[in-house]
């Protein structure tokens, strides 16, 4: 038994590389040939493109490890059907439960691969990629958005933790080094009354949850309207400085977040800025899915792997290898389209976001259960 899940995991690792090799291949191509359009801009030469391109490629294996993983295996289990050394195995008292168990191994591994390339390697090498790809041309974050960026804050009292109010900052250009331009922030006390209007030139994260403001114009509306006070205050007070300290719960990375993709992040970053969103009363329900879809997608490599099994039970006059691979493509291209479709759905249609991240796997998990009954029957 040693020997044959030696053989086995061998075979099987071999395969779903080779097509993992081949799917990145062609993405990098016509990722290559997308970017050829922006040789030329600026100092952004061919030799830029191929290093953002490559930058991309971890993303690209995290997303289609499950699909490597059921191709290479329908390959590897269709090879064996066809020399008939699968038959030989089941008439050593192979058991589908001692198959089953042969593959775990191997899963598991292609299972934690697909994690860490989602949760370490692919975020940090998109988000290098995007800053590097900016950096060069001399783009600012915010020239993709008609007014700028938009974030939502809490204004918290001298204790640190009583909610007193809200706070609306919109930034009109975000460099890639974080530093923002052209801010304007809007304050309203809990009764939604306007208290204050700051503009600033610049504003540039320190420490400690406070950005250093340059150029600031700030005007302040006083919202106690009683008699006293309309003898006593004027309603509009206004100031010019050249520096100031806003004290935000908003920091560059959250920042980065509202530009970033959800899929494309990694399943801590989703959960941080979740839960900011949840605090400041704000929908969050875009990235709650994109993060139980992260934390989910692993097991998509387990439900691949079921269901490349009942192929090795399918003699040769049931189809060629070739055949049974082009029913592999077809079932990884539903697998991720209905992937897709379901986090669209659930986020129109408000469902949990937890059921709407399993059910794609629970459907074909479901499918590659009746694929195993139905080859044990027969």
């Amino acid at each position: 038994m040693r020997v044959l899940r030696r053989y086995l995991s061998r075979e099987i690792y071999r395969s779903v590389f080779f097509v993992l090799l081949a799917f990145l291949a062609l993405f990098a191509f016509f990722d290559l040939m997308g970017e050829v359009r922006s040789v030329g801009r600026g100092p952004y030469g061919i030799e830029h493109a191929f290093f953002y391109v490559s930058l991309r490629l971890p993303a690209y294996a995290y997303e289609l490890m499950p699909i490597a993983a059921l191709i290479g295996t329908i390959y590897v289990m269709a090879q064996l059907a066809a020399r008939s050394e699968f038959t030989v195995m089941r008439a050593s008292s192979l058991s589908m439960g001692g198959a089953a168990r042969i593959l775990l191994p191997v899963t598991i591994a292609l299972a934690v691969l697909t994690f860490a390339l989602g949760e370490f390697i692919a975020p940090k090498a998109s988000d290098f990629a995007e800053n590097f790809r900016r950096r060069i041309m001399g783009a600012t974050i915010s020239s993709e958005f008609r007014t700028g960026l938009w974030a939502k804050d809490v204004i918290r009292g001298p204790d640190g933790r009583t909610a007193i109010g809200s706070r609306f900052l919109n930034a009109r250009k975000v460099e890639s080094d974080g530093v923002l331009r052209d801010l304007n922030i809007y304050e309203f006390s809990l009764d939604m009354h306007l208290m204050a209007m700051i503009s600033a030139q610049q504003a540039r994260f320190i420490d400690n949850r406070q950005w250093q403001l340059t150029d600031v114009e700030e005007m302040r509306f006083a919202h106690d309207l009683s008699p006293a006070s309309e003898r006593n205050l004027a309603l509009v007070t206004s100031r010019k400085l050249t520096t100031s300290v806003l004290k935000s719960e908003i920091t560059p990375e959250i920042m980065a977040v509202l530009i970033a993709e959800p899929s494309k992040m990694s399943a801590v970053d989703l959960a941080l800025f979740s839960r900011h969103l949840e605090e400041n009363k704000q929908r969050s329900e875009r990235y709650e899915i994109a993060l139980w879809t992260k934390l989910l997608y692993p097991l998509a490599v387990f439900v691949m792997m079921a269901l490349a099994l009942p192929f090795a039970y399918l003699h040769s006059r049931s189809g060629g290898i070739s055949l049974k691979i082009f029913i592999g493509i077809m079932i990884g291209v539903s697998f991720h389209l209905l992937n897709n479709l379901f986090s669209h759905i659930g986020l129109l249609n408000t469902w949990p976001p937890i059921a709407t991240a399993l059910t794609p796997s629970a459907i074909f998990l479901l499918a590659a259960l009746s694929a195993l009954w139905w080859v044990e029957r027969h």
